[in-house]
């Protein structure tokens, strides 16, 4: 008789079924069918020797395990703990009356112990998806996937425990969070607060606007301005985390296997910054095994581009069809997978190689020609997706000395939150619009289109300086921001003047930029 045993499978980010069917026959030796990996066949020895340490004897039957669907490659060795299941319930080693009430997954280690495996959380919500009752997993995973509602958890550390809970012989019992009460208690700790931050008051209201409508942003400025401190507190003013928001990026994580053991959901917005000699790969995520990259890693949150012009050309304009579709599709000859990736980019750059063109007191070295070299690396199309540039001039010393407070983040986040409330209002009948950010063409003449003063102003600048129908649509969208920050419900003039001062690379005068 077949046994069937049930675990799954990630794909991207989301689980799939996989049922293990195993049967035990007269005759000698194990086969595994089903488009298995290396990994998954080299299963056999690890659960020989695990049933060995817990005192069972492995059957001395012929053995077919088929995992279906068959056409599905299998990767992996969170396969091991089912597959031992199945091998004992086939040969009547154990009992399981309720063995299809249970979904499985775990890797086996030669000493019988059951090691962590990759994508617990997506797996248990899959598995309460299909309508199973019960879940195991290794020890290490139970704090993760525990957070899903309605399905009960539990966590082995051993194979026995395993068997035993099968049996329903065991004391352990589901592993319970509220998750609720984790969230509100940790959402609102950072490292970096904006009250640290002296100075820079045009630079703090760009970024507010930038978060309050979930705009990119480059900052531009030489070195030791404060373009790197300042991005690091950009999390402490950005909306918290929604659940599915939090259940969401940490899938992700899970997948990629960037959760720290005991790890829960994440209650904070990612902040991702990779060095500039990222290959594009490691980026947008793919290779053999596919696997979420940084710009899927910072879904959610905020992808930090430091040296922005020191980043190859081709990991840089991988970054266009993602920052305007807001999800990764790695195509490969084996396999097609779909990542998230709605992130705000965070970039900053020097405005010369040496860094110091424009510096009120240092004096560039560099020539005209390496400054053109330097800021061709970064192509017209990508700095078009760019909604707001900013240039950042060193603090002064009296800003330095100054023993008054700043505002903290605290008070910047509260008006960030309220624009956002404004905007989820708007859009809330508007299908995968949550921010201004995200508007297209027809919401922007539906909510964001400016009064005739303001059209007037956006037609003298677009035509002086030569902007291009992205900039049109980029400065509407950061107007509708600043009028959400002012509560104003329509776009007027002074909005749109402060979103084109914002395109200080679109400017040829009025400003220290070689642009």
């Amino acid at each position: 008789m077949v046994t069937k045993v049930y675990s799954a499978a990630v794909h991207g980010i989301e689980a799939f079924p996989i049922t293990i069917e195993v049967i035990a026959e007269k005759g000698i030796g194990t086969s595994i069918i089903g488009l298995p990996d290396t990994a998954v066949r080299e299963s056999y020895q690890r659960i020989t020797s695990a049933l060995s340490v817990c005192g069972v004897v492995f059957p001395h039957r012929k053995i077919v395990i088929n995992l279906a669907p068959a056409d599905v490659r299998k990767e992996g060795a969170g396969f091991d703990l089912p597959m031992a299941v199945g091998i004992l319930a086939a040969h009547r080693s154990i009992e399981t009356p309720t063995l299809n009430e249970y979904m499985i997954a775990g890797e086996l280690s030669l000493d019988g112990s059951v090691l962590p495996v990759r994508g617990a959380l997506p797996i248990a919500i899959k598995a309460r998806e299909l309508g199973f009752k019960r879940l195991i997993v290794p020890a290490k995973n139970v704090t993760e996937a525990a957070v899903v509602n309605n399905l009960e958890v539990f966590g082995v550390s051993t194979l026995q425990e395993a068997l035993e809970i099968l049996a329903g012989e065991s004391r352990l019992t589901p592993v319970v969070i509220n998750t609720r009460a984790l969230f509100a208690q940790e959402a609102d700790k950072f490292d970096f607060d904006f009250s640290e931050v002296k100075g820079q008051e045009a630079v703090k209201r760009a970024f507010e606007v930038a978060c309050a409508g979930g705009h990119n942003i480059l900052l531009i400025g030489s070195p030791g301005s404060g373009k790197s401190m300042m991005a690091k507190r950009l999390p402490s003013i950005l909306p918290p985390l929604s659940m599915s928001e939090a259940l969401e990026t940490t899938k992700i994580h899970s997948v990629a296997g960037k959760l720290s053991t005991g790890s829960m959901l994440l209650t904070s917005r990612p902040f991702r910054t990779p060095h500039h000699t990222v290959s594009p790969v490691a980026l947008v995520g793919g290779g053999a095994s596919p696997q979420p990259g940084e710009i899927s890693l910072a879904h959610n949150g905020i992808l930090y581009l430091d040296e922005f012009p020191e980043f190859p050309r081709a990991v840089l304009e991988v970054l266009r069809q993602p920052i305007e579709d807001r999800v990764i599709t790695i195509s490969r000859a084996k396999y097609t997978v779909d990542y998230p990736a709605s992130f705000m980019l965070v970039a900053s750059m020097n405005p010369c190689p040496c860094g110091y063109y424009g510096h009120p007191t240092r004096k560039c070295t560099c020539s005209p020609s390496q400054v053109s070299r330097y800021l061709n690396r970064i192509s017209g199309p990508l700095l078009d997706r760019i909604d707001l540039q900013i240039e950042i001039q060193p603090v002064a010393f009296d800003d330095m000395a100054t023993t008054i407070p700043a505002e903290s983040s605290a008070q910047i986040r509260s008006r960030v939150l309220t624009a956002r409330m404004r905007q989820q209002e708007r859009y809330k009948n508007e299908a995968g619009v949550h921010c201004n950010a995200q508007m297209n063409s027809r919401l922007l003449r539906k909510y964001a289109w400016p009064d005739a003063a303001g059209l007037a102003k956006l037609k003298e600048r677009m035509t002086k300086l030569n902007m291009t129908a992205r900039a049109f649509d980029r400065i509407l969208r950061v107007a509708r921001t600043i009028a959400d920050l002012e509560g104003c419900e329509n776009v007027q003039s002074l909005h749109i003047a402060e979103a084109i001062g914002y395109r200080n690379l679109d400017r040829s005068s009025g400003s220290s930029l070689p642009f």
